[in-house]
Parts: structure tokens; C-alpha cells; sequence
């Protein structure tokens, strides 16, 4: 996963400026339940800089040290009072020590849970993660439905994902992919293609593999049992529509069972 964002670092940005439909679901809930929050697997700030700067009490982590880097940087440009308010760090979520605080929403935001693949990876996932959260917590889990996606039919061909201008370079980059389907392990396998052209008409490609593992809601809600939580609420997009099978997220919202 880490290899994976560091080779992509310096388009994620670029390529996710148009990825905003989830920020006021996000401030609704910091603001309900407040601070501190943690985003596990902040990456370059996009949710965790926002609630930031909306006065939150923001921690974050991530193992990839060229996302992180650039989430440093935006803090940086951020005025001192608001820097205040973020922490960072940068570690591997199962075996970081740095860690003490107790929070009031832990965040797993978009697509971030199906980077753990194996059913030790993510009962040790929640296991920490109801650890480090306070007992009148919640936990929130942003996932792709994979309903539509098991439904479909396979396809092994490149298709044009979105094109967009790397800011440093001001090079046109497109974003494409091919992926594929393991249906019987729930794992979407899929290369990531950057053609970036350069003003002289050169063009650089980047290959960029990665695997995401597809969760359904009955295994999630056995998962989040056997951690230590109960499933409080399902929404099938960040407006707070009903799940069902033509919904395009899974959105889970746990809460932490006592005793």
C-alpha cells in the first residue's frame, strides 16, 4: 500500500480535486460528537485539514511518508492557531506506539479499509481502533458498494478515468486504469495508468498496481462485533440515503459496546 502512494503522491491532489461530497458528512459528525478526531490513513489532508480548519481537534496517521509529507505542508501554510489543531503521524496503524490519546471519532474515510485484506489485518484494525476510542465514540467506515461492481460484467480493457493538470509541472496528466475481479476473494486488482505530457509533447507513463479488498455489510457488521462494536447506523451515500444494493457507498457509522 505505502509503495503504492508514494508513487502516486504528486497526483493525488489533482486527480481528487472534484472529491468534496463527503466533507460536510464528515463536519456534521465532528460537530455532534467533537474532538479529538483520528483519520486513519489521512494521506494528504483533504478531510482532516478541512475539520481542521473548522476547529476540530484533528489527529491523523499514515505509513506513506510522501502523502504525509504533503499534508505537513499544508499545515505549514495554515494560520498558527489552526496548526494547533492537527496532529500528525507518520507509522504503520497496527504497529504504531505513539499513540495515547482517547477519541471521540475515528475516522477509516473513503475507500481506507479496503487496503486491509486479510481477516487478521482487520480484526487487529478494530480491535486497536475501539482501543483508542472513548466509550460514547463512534466509528466510521466509508466503503465502496460492491453490490454493483460483483454484478458487473468483467471487462480487462483501459478505460479513461479523468484527465486534470498537475499543479508543479502544469503537465497535462491522464488518468486511466484495467483492473480485474476476483469475485471468490473480494479483491479488485487494479493498475493505475499516469500518461503526464509534458509541454514539448512527451509523454512519461506511470504504472501504479494496487489491490482493494470489497467488503459486504453482514462481514463488516460480524467484524465490528467481534471488536467490540455494534452497527449504529448504514447510509448508502454521504447525504444519509438508505442502503441497498444500487447504492454507490456503504457507509457504516459503530458505536462501541459497553461492557
Amino acid at each position: 500500500m505505502s509503495g503504492f502512494y508514494s508513487t502516486i503522491a504528486r497526483y493525488y491532489d489533482a486527480e481528487n480535486s472534484d472529491k468534496s461530497d463527503d466533507l460536510a458528512f464528515y463536519s456534521a459528525l465532528a460537530a455532534e460528537h467533537g474532538g479529538p478526531l483520528l483519520e486513519i490513513g489521512c494521506g494528504t489532508g483533504r478531510v482532516l485539514l478541512h475539520l481542521a480548519q473548522e476547529g476540530h481537534n484533528a489527529h491523523g496517521i499514515d505509513k506513506d511518508g510522501a502523502m504525509l509529507e504533503r499534508a505537513q505542508h499544508k499545515r505549514a501554510a495554515l494560520p498558527p492557531d489552526l496548526r494547533e489543531n492537527i496532529v500528525l503521524y507518520q507509522g504503520d496503524v497496527l504497529r504504531t506506539d505513539e499513540i495515547h490519546e482517547r477519541y471521540k471519532l475515528i475516522l477509516l474515510s473513503y475507500n481506507m479499509l479496503t487496503h486491509f485484506q486479510q481477516q487478521e489485518q482487520q480484526s487487529a484494525l478494530l480491535k486497536r481502533l475501539r482501543a483508542w476510542l472513548r466509550d460514547d465514540g463512534l466509528l466510521v467506515i466509508d466503503l465502496p458498494n460492491p453490490a454493483p461492481v460483483f454484478a458487473s460484467a468483467d471487462s480487462d480493457a483501459l478505460t479513461l478515468e479523468r484527465t486534470f493538470i498537475e499543479p508543479e509541472s502544469g503537465h497535462l496528466v491522464m488518468q486511466q486504469s484495467v483492473s480485474t475481479l476476483d469475485r471468490a476473494r473480494q479483491l479488485l486488482h487494479v493498475t493505475w495508468v499516469y500518461d503526464e505530457i509534458s509541454a514539448d509533447g512527451t509523454l512519461k507513463r506511470t504504472f501504479a498496481p494496487v489491490v482493494f479488498r470489497y467488503y459486504f455489510l453482514a462481514e463488516l457488521r460480524l467484524l465490528l462485533q467481534a471488536a467490540g462494536f455494534a452497527v449504529d447506523t448504514v447510509y448508502g451515500d454521504c447525504d444519509g440515503g438508505d442502503y441497498d444494493e444500487t447504492s454507490e457507498r456503504l457507509i457504516v457509522l459503530a458505536a462501541p459496546v459497553q461492557g
